[in-house]
């Protein structure tokens, strides 16, 4: 096997030149600094697309931080940009937010509550349709942590099987469901058939937008890591799901890389912010941990760590 000194440095100069791409994941194991990563990629794909959408699937939103600009459910220009929108979406957001009949969301809702992913699939379908109405050259994906990035790529076997399972209730009960709304006074077009045909709708959208994932021409996916064990750990096991789902991925950034000539302005920039935890919280017990050589892993590694919970930790030299 080569040292990394005879491997050549790599660069996402490639995402940039395939100009057929329109879909580009970015995702990893939380805190390695996806949205950071994503961010800089999308206004790096700014420079060479007429338009591009950075969308945030990550429940804690951290898009509007890196951008220090508010965003929404709605596209937003990013300031200081003409063509780079963004916006920030929840995978389990209510279906009544979705649009169309109150009544008819409801009840697709509470159907779809009792069955097991099938809601958030849909929360993602009617958010991929969405997107699919705009005409954005591409679309960047600030993904949440790894176990709903894949969640995210199952969504239409999920939905198949929620279909499945609606159809079979059909099967079984006959007319008795459509009876029910009738004898309640709720006309056909919250009928059994009426729903089968909205998530029929739903599955044809993400059904057709999975074969594009599928597309190594058109969609892609990054995986942002630290060099840490735990890290490398998940990141491997995020290239094998991704190879498993036909995901085409060719780009790792590994980021929080070391440089011996800014450590002194580290330094100098955590004792700015020391300093403020200490006067916003001089009536808590405040504990501070050196960053070591070497990773924490295993149990005397973790014992002989302990101490510094009950040591004072120097923050001079």
């Amino acid at each position: 096997m080569a040292d990394q000194e005879d491997l050549p440095e790599g660069t996402v100069q490639n995402i940039l030149d395939q100009e057929s791409l329109k879909w580009v994941f970015v995702g990893g194991k939380g805190g390695v600094g996806k949205t950071t990563c994503s961010s800089i990629l999308s206004i790096l794909l700014a420079r060479v697309r007429s338009s591009v959408l950075i969308i945030s699937t990550d429940p804690a939103h951290n898009l509007s931080d890196a951008f220090q600009q508010r965003f929404t459910k709605s596209p937003t220009l990013v300031n200081g940009f003409t063509n780079l929108y963004a916006m920030e979406v929840d995978p389990t957001v209510e279906h009544e937010e979705m649009g169309g009949s109150e009544g008819m969301d409801s009840l697709v809702s509470d159907l779809a509550n009792s069955i097991p992913g099938i809601d958030e699939a849909m929360s993602f379908a009617e958010m991929l349709k969405l997107v699919q109405t705009m005409d954005y050259s591409v679309i960047v994906f600030d993904t949440a942590p790894t176990g709903h990035t894949l969640r995210l790529l199952q969504f239409p076997s999920t939905l198949e099987k929620g279909l499945a399972k609606m159809m079979s209730l059909k099967n079984k009960f006959g007319g008795l469901f459509t009876q029910m709304t009738r004898m309640l006074g709720v006309g056909d077009e919250f009928g059994e058939d009426a729903i089968l045909g909205r998530l029929e709708g739903m599955k044809d959208v993400i059904e057709q937008v999975n074969k594009q994932f599928k597309d190594p021409d058109m969609t892609t996916f990054v995986c942002v890591c630290i060099p840490e064990f735990l890290s490398l750990y998940e990141t491997e096991r995020l290239v094998q799901e991704l190879t498993k789902f036909e995901i085409d991925t060719h780009n790792i950034i590994i980021n929080q890389m070391l440089n011996p000539k800014l450590l002194k302005a580290r330094m100098k920039m955590q004792k700015k912010y020391l300093d403020q935890f200490y006067m916003l919280y001089d009536d808590f017990h405040i504990t501070k941990l050196p960053l070591l050589p070497e990773e924490v892993t295993g149990v005397e590694a973790l014992k002989a760590f302990s101490r510094h919970f009950v040591s004072p930790v120097s923050t001079t030299s």
